[in-house]
């Protein structure tokens, strides 16, 4: 063997695939998309003669391979890659080296992307992006050419500045008009528009893009169960206020607990969350693409917005530290300068974070149909809801009369917590355990309260109507 053989061999060892390399086992010409999709992503390399695990299997006729596709890639994509011959204990595989490129490259007028460890033909919206984006540009930072500065709302623009004081982050604004501010913003070109200007401030962005809104449903057990349905529309500022309101309005029940007589209501999901759960699909949405969906049920409430995660992101990065990487740069600066966002990639860390500190389960990030959805859960549901709260003052005036205040007291820490054991309500009160399992079963047999589910891992319900 000789001395090139032998660098590339010890080049070659120890790879394992991942999202800048594939092995396959033989070659066929439809790995040539594979080419294609490394050229237009980040680059990568393609071993052939190689299993899943990255094993030498040998690969016949490897010399005519090492003629035939050099010319193949370059006279079906106009492009040159490495191509090197190897050799591992006697057998020998090939590694095609393939460079990102600038420009976009298509295989017989097709354009495949690689992303993470699957390679995926774009097509519609996504190849749009792709286009821009070579062209150095993003979705947002082109112009609008039929829009002009009678599409921007300036009631938009005085909220956003408003909402910004507090930051200090967004230029001094006093004294300019509505155009000079967009200016400030790096929201034109010239005298012209841009399209990031209509999303964040237009008086009716669907006029120049479809589903710029948000559809919120009410699901009951299943997503076959809607009960109803809004639909939030208009600029990024109008929606990031209206939807939150719409939420606390008609779709998320305010839990009701008490402490002794004093109602106290309590948000079911911190608000830091869900409003950085909608800051990210506003700002990281693909405009082009579908609406953003909410989807509220009895025990969990999630956003789904289109765009996967940029390459080289993955969902494992957005439970930890990393870098921002915007789909809509433009949209996420003014964003930042409002005081809306940061620019460090904290917005899921935000989320998460918050769940933690409420008591909440960790929340579910996934990438799906498209798109990338956020789950929050709920934690245990409160024995009493909003609607039932007024009830709680007769049902423990009862047990007070009927049984005496001690047993009421046992009553107030089962509304607050409902999950716990009658040993944990015991440590509370002040009781032995005993005492409780006698209060309990007298609340029991009064058909006031009941034990729905395992001695652990169930919860008190109250029964009393």
């Amino acid at each position: 063997m000789n001395d090139e053989l032998k660098n590339n061999s010890s080049l070659a060892a120890g790879v394992s695939e991942s999202h800048n390399t594939e092995f396959k086992s033989s070659w066929h010409d439809d790995y040539l998309k594979w080419v294609c999709g490394f050229a237009n992503a980040i680059g990568g390399t393609i071993y052939i003669g190689k299993d899943d695990k990255g094993k030498v299997v040998g690969l016949p006729g490897y010399a005519k391979l090492m003629e035939d596709l050099p010319n193949k890639i370059r006279n079906a994509m106009g492009i040159i890659c490495d191509v090197q011959l190897h050799e591992e204990r006697s057998k020998y595989f090939i590694s095609i080296k393939v460079n990102p490129y600038s420009v976009p490259v298509s295989l017989r007028g097709r354009f495949y992307y690689r992303s993470g460890s699957t390679k995926m033909e774009l097509t519609g919206v996504e190849l749009n992006e792709f286009l821009i984006k070579k062209a150095g540009k993003t979705w947002d930072d082109m112009i609008e050419e039929g829009a002009t500065i009678k599409d921007i709302d300036g009631k938009s623009i005085a909220k956003f500045i408003e909402d910004s004081n507090d930051k200090g982050r967004l230029p001094e604004t006093k004294g300019l008009n509505t155009f000079q501010i967009l200016e400030k913003l790096k929201l034109t070109v010239g005298k012209k528009i841009k399209r990031a200007a209509l999303v964040l401030f237009g008086k009716d962005p669907m006029r120049f893009y479809p589903n710029v809104q948000v559809k919120i449903g009410r699901f009951g057990t299943d997503a076959v169960d809607l009960r109803f349905q809004e639909i939030v529309e208009g600029n990024l500022v109008h929606m990031l206020h209206e939807v939150q309101v719409q939420l606390g309005y008609k779709f998320l029940t305010r839990p009701v607990t008490f402490e002794g007589f004093q109602r106290v209501e309590k948000d079911l999901y911190p608000i830091a969350a869900v409003r950085e759960m909608l800051l990210n699909a506003l700002v990281h949405r693909t405009y082009m693409g579908a609406t953003i969906q909410m989807r509220v049920y009895d025990d969990r409430l999630s956003i789904w917005n289109e765009g996967t995660l940029p390459c080289g992101l993955t969902l494992e990065d957005l439970k930890r530290e990393h870098s921002s990487r915007p789909r809509n740069p433009i949209i996420a600066n003014a964003c930042f300068l409002g005081g809306y966002i940061d620019t460090w990639g904290r917005g899921t860390l935000k989320i998460i974070n918050s769940c933690k500190e409420a008591g909440l389960p960790v929340p579910e990030i996934k990438e799906m149909n498209g798109g990338v959805a956020v789950t929050l859960f709920a934690g245990q549901k409160p024995i009493l809801s909003e609607g039932q709260g007024d009830k709680f003052g007769m049902i423990s005036e009862r047990i007070r009369n009927d049984f005496g205040k001690e047993m009421a007291k046992a009553f107030e820490i089962i509304v607050k917590h409902p999950e716990w054991t009658a040993e944990q309500i015991a440590e509370e009160s002040g009781k032995t355990p005993r005492t409780i399992e006698n209060y309990l079963s007298k609340l029991k047999k009064a058909g006031i309260i009941k034990r729905t589910g395992p001695k652990l891992g169930g919860h008190w319900e109250v029964t009393n109507d």
